[in-house]
């Protein structure tokens, strides 16, 4: 029987639209310099800043991918803040992370009804959490989803830059379901990516779907299904032995649904 269903964060809950990486960086640049001079601290050339401390992410995130961990970017900010001689109190620090990363936001989306859907899934009975790689820091997550109302639905939130391990390290998966206090088989993993999401989830002994906006109606890799909508989630759940939502009578299966357990 599932009890609990674990999401992934990017291009899952929230969805991100192409954009000009630099061009966005370049925008949190601008913003943290900002907040760096109102708060008086010496600071170098807006261009220094910049580059600096896009080569300083860059290096990191190629470093975190071979050694196949991650780094946490607040560390990283700390460090860099040091190096040009600026200190800042744990609450400084986070809102200068949170400047980093807030232009993204503006490239974001979620589905319509997103938390409707998610509130149903609750109050079935389902514990919700969700399991992110991600260098941005947990903190700065949550402001996110607090942002789009989705923080009080996802209790348990498991973020790789605050453990060190990335999906598909089964040790960021069962830290997740130790905390929503349920077993592997108990437990639906959502995601976006096969590699990490669906064969980390699927080696665990979760079941798995695979959400796949543009995606071809069928099962993929190790994907137990394939949904194109989270809201498609209550019918699917329906599906497996033990679901607790029975989907409504006059209500059709989607497409993706009923080829994936055809």
């Amino acid at each position: 029987m599932l009890r609990a269903i674990l999401f992934d964060l990017g291009d899952t809950l929230i969805d991100f639209e192409p954009m000009d990486t630099r061009a966005v960086f370049r925008t949190g640049a601008i913003h943290s310099y900002g907040y760096l001079k109102s708060l008086g601290h010496p600071v170098p050339a807006f261009d220094v800043y910049s580059r600096k401390q896009f080569r300083a992410v860059r290096w990191a995130y190629l470093w975190a991918k071979l050694r196949r961990r991650e780094f946490a970017g607040t560390r990283l900010l700390q460090s860099f803040c040091e190096s040009i001689g600026i200190h800042l109190d744990p609450p400084s620090l986070l809102e200068l992370a949170w400047l980093w990363y807030a232009p993204l936001t503006a490239h974001s989306t979620v589905e319509d009804q997103l938390a409707g859907t998610m509130a149903e899934l609750r109050d079935a009975g389902f514990k919700l959490g969700l399991v992110s790689n991600t260098f941005v820091a947990g903190a700065i997550h949550d402001r996110h989803l607090d942002l789009l109302g989705l923080l009080d639905l996802l209790p348990i939130r498991v973020y790789s830059s605050d453990i060190g391990y990335r999906k598909p390290d089964r040790r960021i998966f069962q830290s997740a379901i130790d905390r929503l206090g349920v077993s592997a088989a108990e437990t639906l993993f959502v995601g976006d990516l096969v590699k990490t999401d669906i064969v980390g989830a699927h080696r665990m002994g979760m079941k798995t779907a695979l959400k796949q906006p543009w995606g071809i109606s069928r099962t993929q890799g190790n994907a137990d299904v394939v949904i194109r909508r989270l809201s498609e989630l209550p019918e699917v759940l329906a599906q497996f032995d033990g679901g607790n939502l029975q989907p409504a009578a006059d209500r059709a299966i989607p497409d993706s649904v009923a080829n994936a357990i055809a």
